[in-house]
């Protein structure tokens, strides 16, 4: 457990104030608009994930108006602009509805007219570099977006994941995360692990990186009756965090975490 630190359910309004000193983190699956409160909706409304529906719009507003209080934001789930979301990028739609003026896209399955799953991110400062890769996998279709704000051996490098299921899946795709963090010391990495922060701390590729642990309790999963702690931010032991929890915020199928830290001394610079 990281003493000293706020680790509870929170709500949106703990982000809200203002911080000068922090930089506020927040990584949500947002399962592209669907609204879901129950294991039934998985099948009333599976047609959503191929044909638009006019609540879409309204559910990624009351996402956008969540967003709006963090400065770094990963998003994944996202539909990149296809029939099913009415052609609207819903990376770019969150950005603009939530005031970011940077934002990324990864699309990793594109399906043409029909559906484009993506990840994403939003910033309020702009990375002084951003690279797209692919993770390893018996099916195509996951991949990492990496981030460093920054520059030389105090950058801070922010990785953006959505991983697979099964846990050599995973773990092949988390050694591909390790390789690409190489020997930077200031690493945060945000997403849908789908997997629980003790494996990901002290049994896979990433457990030699002295990532700060977090207490259990931090379930995401089912929004409606969370019981699975599979949505993540995980940062090395040089960054200070100041609180971290769950938003008690129910439109898709996974809660958004969040996290504040201290703003790393590059990007005060910046």
């Amino acid at each position: 457990m990281m003493s000293g630190v706020q680790v509870d359910r929170l709500s949106l309004a703990d982000f809200q104030q203002p911080s000068p000193g922090s930089l506020k983190l927040l990584s949500f699956n947002i399962q592209v608009g669907i609204e879901t409160g129950g294991y039934h909706h998985y099948l009333t409304k599976s047609w959503q994930h191929l044909l638009p529906v006019s609540k879409r719009k309204l559910a990624l507003l009351r996402i956008a108006q969540t967003m709006s209080a963090f400065d770094l934001v990963a998003i994944q789930e996202a539909d990149g602009g296809s029939f099913r979301s009415g052609f609207i990028n819903q990376v770019e739609f969150l950005a603009r509805k939530a005031g970011f003026p940077y934002w990324f896209q990864q699309l990793n399955r594109n399906f043409g007219p029909v559906a484009k799953h993506s990840n994403g991110v939003l910033c309020r400062e702009e990375p002084a570099s951003v690279a797209y890769h692919k993770l390893p996998g018996v099916l195509p279709g996951r991949g990492a977006i990496v981030m460093t704000f920054g520059e030389g051996e105090d950058a801070l490098m922010v990785i953006v994941m959505h991983l697979a299921l099964s846990k050599g899946g995973q773990n092949r795709q988390l050694k591909r995360i390790r390789e690409l963090i190489g020997r930077h010391q200031h690493v945060v990495l945000m997403g849908d692990m789908n997997t629980h922060a003790e494996h990901l701390l002290h049994t896979s590729p990433l457990q030699d990186l002295a990532l700060q642990p977090v207490v259990d309790g931090l379930q995401t999963f089912p929004s409606w009756r969370p019981v699975k702690g599979l949505d993540h931010i995980l940062v090395s032991d040089t960054v200070k965090v100041k609180q971290v929890g769950v938003l008690d915020i129910s439109v898709s199928d996974h809660l958004p975490i969040a996290m504040e830290i201290e703003r790393p001394i590059t990007m005060q610079q910046a």
